[in-house]
This record gives structure tokens, sequence and C-alpha cells, in this order.
């Protein structure tokens, strides 16, 4: 879509433009995730950065990102990844952890919001916490069997 960035437009215009409804823009800028327009009342004025905000909010909504985490998102925070829908068919990629016999751990690193550097961190996290609470047992019963006859 070529918008030129000097060019305002009305509500209706807008409206059009981004595809939502007058009243969904309206409710969007009341949420303050969409800045006020330039002006007030019928000559209120929508510039380039309303289409932008309004497309990314829409294309995030249009996701499954709630308007909650959209306003975090809009306030600094991380980049929505929004969860896969969990339908029959659906495919998912899943890392699986085998931290030792009879202890496994598996994650959708999409689902839990975690790149590949995170989850080989949460991966040797867990495995450091395993080694910490069985590593003094194992020296434990160690003592124990130097007692016996």
């Amino acid at each position: 879509m070529n918008i030129d960035p000097r060019a305002t437009h009305s509500i209706d215009e807008l409206s059009a433009l981004v595809e939502l409804p007058r009243r969904t823009v309206r409710y969007y800028i009341q949420l303050g995730l969409v800045d006020r327009p330039d002006g007030e009342t019928r000559a209120a004025r929508y510039g380039t950065r309303h289409v932008e905000q309004l497309l990314r909010i829409r294309r995030w909504t249009q996701a499954g990102v709630s308007l909650e985490r959209i306003r975090e998102v809009l306030a600094g925070g991380e980049p929505p990844v929004p969860p896969r829908p969990r339908a029959a068919g659906t495919v998912e990629v899943w890392s699986h952890l085998v931290v030792a016999d009879g202890i496994e751990i598996t994650l959708e690193p999409t689902r839990a919001r975690l790149s590949p550097e995170a989850v080989r961190a949460f991966f040797d996290g867990v495995r450091r916490l395993h080694r910490e609470i069985v590593e003094p047992e194992r020296d434990n019963d160690k003592t124990h069997e130097d007692d016996l006859p």
C-alpha cells in the first residue's frame, strides 16, 4: 500500500484504508493504542502514523494477540509471538530434553516465547540444578556405605 506521508484522512477515509470500522478506530484511540488525531470533532485528521499504528494493531489482533498484550508491546515490551492454534492437523516442533533416567522436559519454543539461545540456557540451567540436587544425595549415600561392616 503506497500512502503519501503528507496526506491526511478523515475518520471515514482512515477506516476504509485500514479496513476497520470507525467505531473500532475510535475505541483504539480511547484505549491509547493509537495516537489522537490532529484537530477535533469533524475537523480531525489522521496521517500516516495513524495508518501504520492501526495496520500493526489489526495484524496482531488477527493473529490472536490480546489488546492488553498489544498495549504492553506498544509501551516498549517484547514483540508478541502469538501462540499457534492447536487444532487437529496442527504441526508443532517440540524440543525434548532428557535430564536423567526418568526425568524429561518437553517444550514448544515458540509458544514458550523462547529463542533458540534461551532454550539452550534453560536446558543448561535444568541440568545444572539436577546435578546440584543429585550429587549431594550421592555423596550422602557413599558416606553411609562407608559405615557398613
